[in-house]
């Protein structure tokens, strides 16, 4: 099936802005070639794309707003306590009370407190990649303390080590990770995923249900158009969609009643040609046997053969229902009568045998394509293949062909080809149009190409 490209907006483009709309109808349509094609996916797509940014948006708001501002919260309440030390040892540098001072800081400020000789600070750590802790606590202890310090947020994952230079001395602190930022961010985090995810499958269960609806209105049409049954067809899902379905059923009963009629027609105008041919063939039965009543008699042979195709090709062969096959069988049954018919035949048939299709139609499609082989050729060659969901037959003769100029032609009602197939002055011109006006009812086509026998190949392809 070809793709249907998207319709471009013919209207007037002011100069100014030609090179912008130029821009935009590129990337409209780069945009529509890798879209999905189908309406569940592309459904999905409009309830899953807005879940995502709107999920994105606020994850981006929660990190960079609250997170961040929790976060700088906390450390500055533990940089106000590290202040608070400073100060102190600053003030009352008295020895005996390094240990209160110790026991102070786990007893009352839940953090490990340590005098350190006065020792150089360590060589500043690589800074992590998410270093929201280290950029809020430097830039806290920067302005409350003002003194150089050390920090490291990285070595233990569940503490932060602090060191900060004093005059004779190194204050060492260690406090807990989760006092320092906003330790619960993976909650929200984890509720929104799953949120997410909780509302794309209840969308997908409900764009399902709304789809196959419509996915069973057009297998009912498809159906129709292959003459396939269709009791089990009843209109659901959505109002618009019952609407539709409503429609095509009644335009089904105008279609099957309209063939009705025109069936119950042709059956009364078949009946009485067919009983004006019948008494010319008993009077020539009846009166002295000439070579004038012999060429009578096939001009009456030939009515009736023109008669046959005329009501094959009005009718369709509408009125018959499909039902499973043996192609294997009717390609035996075809090349007997390519071999009756003079010609040398043979016939092979590949994968499953049984197709679902209309037996009758098929068969005088598959034999309008045979007898024109065996008519202009001596070697007449059958094969199929059932595989991937199409049935397709090839018919090969060592005839003189068609020029490909004249092989869309001869598919035309009525339309004869003297000169390219040696045809004489009998027949309808009716073969190739009923063969192609079959293999078009079942969702198929005929194609005429080269053949390697030398002649033409036939090429009947139908979905089964």
């Amino acid at each position: 099936m070809a793709e249907v490209t998207p319709p471009e907006d013919t209207a007037p483009v002011a100069p100014p802005l030609r090179p912008v709309v130029a821009v935009y109808r590129r990337l409209a349509t780069a945009l529509y070639r890798r879209m999905p094609k189908g309406l569940y996916t592309r459904a999905l797509l409009i309830i899953v794309v807005p879940i995502v940014v709107l999920q994105s948006v606020l994850a981006f708001v929660f990190m960079e707003r609250h997170y961040q501002l929790v976060t700088g919260r906390l450390s500055e309440a533990v940089v106000r306590e590290i202040a608070a030390v400073v100060y102190v040892l600053e003030t009352y540098p008295q020895d005996a009370e390094f240990k209160r001072i110790e026991e102070m800081g786990v007893r009352s400020l839940d953090m490990s407190v340590t005098i350190l000789p006065p020792d150089p600070l360590p060589p500043p750590r690589p800074k992590p990649f998410f270093d929201l802790i280290d950029r809020n606590l430097s830039r806290e202890i920067s302005q409350r303390i003002g003194k150089p310090f050390w920090i490291d947020t990285v070595g233990r994952s569940r503490f932060v080590e602090i060191r900060i230079q004093l005059k004779d001395k190194v204050l060492r602190v260690v406090t807990r990770r989760s006092q320092t930022y906003a330790s619960n961010s993976h909650i929200f985090i984890v509720w929104m995923v799953c949120t997410s995810l909780v509302l794309i499958v209840i969308a997908m269960l409900f764009l399902r249900n709304q789809i196959r609806p419509i996915e069973r209105l057009a297998n009912a049409a498809e159906g129709f158009g292959k003459g396939r049954p269709m009791e089990d067809f009843r209109p659901s899902g959505a109002r618009e969609v019952r609407r539709a379905a409503q429609a095509f059923i009644e335009m089904r009963r105008r279609i099957e009643r309209q063939m009705e009629q025109r069936t119950t027609m042709l059956a009364g105008v078949s009946h009485d040609l067919r009983t004006i041919l019948t008494r010319f063939r008993l009077q020539l039965a009846l009166i002295e046997q000439t070579p004038e009543t012999a060429g009578l008699k096939r001009d009456v042979d030939e009515m009736s053969h023109m008669l046959e195709d005329y009501l094959a090709f009005t009718r369709g062969d509408g009125d018959e229902s499909a039902q499973p096959t043996d192609m294997a069988l009717m390609l035996e049954e075809l090349e007997e009568s390519a071999e009756i018919a003079g010609a040398r035949a043979s016939s092979s048939f590949v994968g499953e045998p049984e197709v679902v299709l209309r037996r009758n139609a098929v068969k005088r499609s598959l034999g309008n394509l045979v007898s024109n082989a065996a008519k202009y050729g001596t070697t007449v060659a059958i094969n199929g293949r059932h595989a991937d969901g199409w049935l397709t037959i090839v018919v090969d003769d060592d005839g003189p062909g068609i020029p490909e100029e004249e092989r869309e032609n001869v598919f035309r009602a009525f339309y004869r080809l003297d000169a390219a197939r040696n045809q004489d002055s009998t027949g309808s011109g009716l073969g190739l149009a009923i063969a192609r006006d079959v293999a078009r009812s079942h969702g198929g086509d005929i194609q005429l190409e080269d053949s390697p026998l030398g002649g033409l190949r036939a090429r009947f392809r139908i979905p089964g």
